[in-house]
């Protein structure tokens, strides 16, 4: 296995004159549409392992998302089209002779995780659930299934790119705690869909912040002011709280109460009318959009977690990298990147660059062979990482719950 550990060089994240962090909250269609690929993918995962004994192979990585139409109003609203979502990838639709249930598995996993995790979205009504799911191509699914005839090595089955890092700089942490924050509090006013844009000019940091209000919980413009008064302060405090220095908080900057034009729902999501969503155009694996640290535009959402190195591999980077960070004594900051091979054993990437950052500059040298032996056990686990997965909904779990 070719390990390259090499100086991580420049100013470090937190350091530099500008900063910028994003998160899409699990309301917003992009988000939407990446937890109901992975929640597909677990419910597929799920039936397959206890009908067969193994998982069989799959891809469900592509969701659309088309926004409906709506009417919000103060103490009320309509949804007048639905939102609707259309399914595609590969799924194996028969084994064995049994046919597998993959459209009523499909759509009721949808259906369960939006009634779930949407409190005002009426998963029957609102949204209609399109399952284009088609079984998968023969030389991909004979890769599948190679490796458990022969028990040989499990075979990665695209050549793909993993990327992770760690730390988190602060301004990191507070984008994730500041959508956590509103998530979490549990005002019936106010809708999953939350997008938190964070930025760092020098010492000074603001948030801007998109929040959907749900209009059947606000009686009146004043009530509706009031709850976004709120939600400013909760982002604030929980921000402030890993910043240490209060940020700049602005909610729903498009607002104009005076001519009445606010940010209202009728179910807590732009995608009733508002916007529309796609797998992988949001949060990377680790939950956050970062345009100034390495990313891949390998979207992790639906893949299978056996084989399917574009999520596999964007795990196992990130843990590799909090795990050289904690492992390390003097190692501050480190970047991770994994290729694979189509074919090729998962635990045995075509390339693992460890880029790693000192404490004292010039020190790599001497940390690279602790930084080869983390990035190999972490590896040779890779196999196992799948058991872990098929409990996580990698669109809202965090990695550091793995």
């Amino acid at each position: 296995m070719n390990v390259v550990v090499s100086e991580l060089d420049g100013i470090a994240p937190a350091a530099q004159p500008v900063e910028i962090v994003e998160r899409k909250g699990l309301g917003h269609p992009d988000t939407l549409c990446d937890a109901l690929a992975e929640e597909v993918s677990l419910a597929l995962s799920r039936f397959y392992r206890e009908r067969f004994g193994f998982v069989l192979h799959h891809n469900v990585d592509k969701v659309l998302l088309r926004g409906g139409a709506a009417r919000p109003a103060f103490a009320g609203g309509e949804v007048d089209e639905p939102i609707e979502l259309y399914l595609a990838g590969r799924a194996t639709r028969e084994y064995g002779g049994v046919k597998i249930p993959v459209d009523e598995l499909a759509v009721g996993a949808c259906r369960s995780w939006l009634s779930a995790n949407l409190h005002a979205l009426d998963a029957e009504r609102h949204v209609r659930v399109h399952c284009l799911v088609r079984p998968g191509s023969g030389d991909l699914v004979e890769l599948f299934e190679r490796q458990r005839r022969a028990g040989a090595p499990r075979l990665a089955n695209d050549t793909s790119i993993g990327v992770g890092f760690a730390p988190l700089t602060p301004l990191e942490g507070a984008v994730l705690a500041a959508e956590r924050s509103l998530r979490e509090s549990a005002a019936p006013e106010r809708g999953e869909d939350v997008k938190v844009m964070g930025v760092r000019v020098g010492a000074r940091s603001a948030l801007t912040v998109a929040c959907a209000f749900v209009g059947g919980h606000l009686r009146d413009l004043d009530a509706y002011l009031a709850a976004r008064a709120r939600a400013a302060e909760n982002v604030r405090a929980a921000a402030t709280a890993i910043l240490s220095v209060e940020p700049a908080v602005e909610v729903n900057t498009a607002d104009d109460p005076a001519a009445g034009s606010v940010y209202l729902t009728v179910t807590g999501t732009s995608a009733e009318a508002g916007d529309d969503g796609q797998t992988g155009r949001g949060n990377r694996a680790n939950g956050l959009i970062t345009p100034a640290r390495p990313m891949t535009i390998e979207s992790f959402a639906g893949k299978n977690p056996i084989t399917h190195v574009g999520k596999l591999y964007n795990v196992a980077a990130t843990r590799i990298a909090e795990a050289l960070v904690s492992g390390i004594e003097g190692a501050r900051e480190a970047h991770v990147l994994l290729v694979s091979r189509i074919g090729a054993p998962i635990e045995e990437p075509q390339v693992v660059h460890v880029r790693l950052r000192a404490e004292t500059p010039g020190r790599v040298a001497e940390l690279a062979p602790r930084a080869k032996e983390i990035t190999r056990h972490h590896l040779a686990e890779i196999g196992s990482l799948w058991e872990r997965l098929l409990s996580h909904n990698l669109a809202t779990d965090r990695l550091g719950s793995l």
